[in-house]
């Protein structure tokens, strides 16, 4: 550690700093410009195979509108469309008519190497041509003749020759076109299979013709190509290397052509960018290296300077520092030193003198209280004074209002804590005291088990939420209002529930929110005197209870049919005097 300290100085912590931020740049840059570069890249290479299955597709169209094309020419023929019309009108071909028509097919083939033959069916799937017998279902599916007629004259395509797998199948319905282009017949093609070849562009790239049943049609790919139409990721692994899947859906066929480029391919150029980019950042590191070297000698050469010249500072003593430098930057140092020690000085001076001022505040407020003593004998004089003119019940309560004072302002240091069954007694003296001024309109009641009397609380905790209960919620009542304190134990709990309820007016949702939402941010209006008694109590319960988990105040309350505030306090003491509480604040 001692060997690490001798090069901990000021210029090598600056110089690192430079460095590491450097270098943090130079790898965001870095980082930054080759993902961007080889992102641009290879988008651009996605793009051209996108294009190049464009292109593909568009040329299978185009073979595919030369068959429609020319079935259409078929199927269109003046003389064919009047042998099926009559044929629908009940005169059957003569065998001369199918050889004519025969004769006709295979003249209008010769023009193109696409179809190998043609087949011509009646309405009813009997066999026109060739010359022997047969039925239309016997060579294709019913659901295809099914989808020939929802065509109606549209190409369908059928797929594989099940019985010639060196052709296709193309069947399209013959509407008669005199006959408001009812269906008429049937014809039915045969495709080379080696019509719709594919050829690819590229070196190992690998490209798939399924039709709209996803039946391969054309493919130079060696593998199973099925799973290749439900696969959903762009790039998949073949033979140990990653391919780019391209996907491209005809609208003319509902052919889907897939392109399978590798992307070694696509990444020519990304291994000469990141040579690029790790020979312009071990340049700039060098070259920055060397000018933050200089940078941090100039900066901490003036500050060793100024810390030999305070060194020389008198022990002890905070002096100013008289040196003067003609750099700019020492200069603003020793003026920052100077100005830095004369606050000091003010500063103790200032603290001293207001120390002295409030030792003298408090000893005259210590002067200025009232001795409890006094005001404790002059009412015990006045409970004398009427006991002799027989005025008992006044009598009465004024020995409650005394004992109520003396729980009240007795001395904090003895009594913080007081019994459950001392803060209900006392509760139960301020009760007969309103019962003296309501009459008949209050009733009070105090409900708790004996055997949890002796349960330490806070002195004064449950009081004023029985003074706000009667206050506001009482007085504002014209029939007799009660209130009732009631100490039960918690289910399954270690913690006692205290509840003050009230049949007074109530409060609505909105005050019950306001005075939640002012418990919750410790924030409460003066202004708004019926929540503070709560507010108080809440912040008692979170001060002497803040290690134990109890819940703060909860209030219930339905306007004119009374509220109801419940609090939970554990049977064992919390953390103690509230004169500590304050202190450690």
């Amino acid at each position: 550690m001692k060997l690490l300290g001798k090069y901990n100085t000021l210029r090598n912590q600056i110089l690192i700093v430079f460095l590491f931020v450097m270098v943090i740049v130079l790898l965001f840059v870095g980082v930054a410009t080759f993902n961007s570069v080889s992102s641009l890249l290879k988008q651009n290479a996605e793009k051209q195979i996108q294009e190049t299955a464009v292109q593909a597709n568009g040329r299978i169209e185009s073979l595919y509108q030369q068959i429609d094309l020319l079935s259409q020419q078929v199927a269109t023929n003046s003389f064919l469309q009047q042998l099926f019309t009559n044929e629908v009108n009940g005169q059957p071909m003569t065998y001369r008519e199918r050889q004519e028509l025969m004769q006709l097919t295979l003249n209008l083939g010769a023009y193109s190497n696409v179809i190998s033959s043609f087949e011509v069916y009646t309405n009813s799937g009997n066999r026109v041509i060739p010359l022997d017998e047969g039925q239309l279902t016997n060579v294709v599916d019913s659901k295809w003749i099914e989808q020939a007629d929802k065509a109606k004259g549209k190409l369908v395509w059928v797929g594989k020759d099940p019985k010639d797998p060196t052709s296709f199948l193309a069947l399209r319905r013959i509407s008669l076109i005199e006959r408001w282009f009812s269906n008429g017949g049937y014809l039915l093609m045969h495709i080379k299979s080696d019509y719709f070849q594919l050829t690819e562009n590229q070196k190992n790239q690998y490209m798939v013709l399924f039709d709209q049943t996803y039946e391969p049609i054309a493919s130079n790919y060696e593998g199973d190509p099925e799973p290749l139409v439900i696969e959903m990721r762009q790039t998949i692994e073949l033979n140990e290397s990653e391919y780019m899947l391209v996907k491209e859906k005809s609208n003319l066929t509902g052919w889907t052509l897939i392109i399978l480029t590798p992307v070694s391919l696509l990444m020519n150029g990304i291994s000469v960018l990141k040579a690029a980019v790790i020979f312009s950042g071990a340049m700039g590191f060098l070259i920055f290296l060397f000018f933050s070297y200089l940078l941090s000698t100039m900066i901490t050469r003036p500050i060793f300077k100024l810390t030999k010249a305070m060194r020389k500072t008198d022990d002890g003593k905070l002096t100013l520092n008289s040196e003067i430098s003609s750099t700019v930057e020492i200069n603003q140092l020793n003026e920052t030193y100077n100005e830095l020690v004369e606050h000091t000085n003010h500063l103790i001076q200032v603290v001293y003198e207001k120390e002295l001022i409030r030792s003298r505040t408090e000893l005259k407020a210590l002067q200025a209280q009232i001795d409890p003593h006094f005001l404790f004998n002059t009412l015990d004089s006045l409970y004398w004074s009427l006991e002799d003119k027989e005025e008992e019940e006044l009598a009465e309560l004024v020995i409650a209002m005394s004992e109520l004072f003396r729980y009240t302002i007795s001395a904090q240091n003895n009594d913080e804590w007081v019994t459950v069954k001392q803060e209900l007694d006392h509760i139960e003296r301020y009760m007969q005291i309103m019962n003296m001024r309501f009459g008949d309109r209050f009733k009070g009641n105090i409900s708790v088990p004996s055997e949890y009397e002796n349960i330490p609380i806070p002195k004064l905790l449950i009081q004023p939420l029985v003074e706000n209960a009667i206050l506001h919620g009482v007085s504002n009542k014209m029939d007799q209002g009660s209130v009732s304190v009631i100490v039960e134990p918690l289910k399954k709990s270690n913690n006692l529930v205290i509840q003050v309820k009230d049949n007074g007016i109530g409060m609505t949702k909105e005050t019950i929110k306001r005075i939640v939402e002012s418990l919750e941010s410790g924030k409460v209006s003066t202004a708004k005197r019926n929540g503070m008694a709560i507010a108080n109590v809440h912040k008692r319960l979170q001060l002497y209870y803040e290690d134990q988990n109890i819940r703060g105040i909860s209030i219930s309350s339905e306007l004119n049919k009374g509220a109801c505030i419940t609090f939970e306090i554990p049977m064992e003491r919390g953390i103690g005097n509230e004169k500590n509480i304050i202190n450690r604040g």
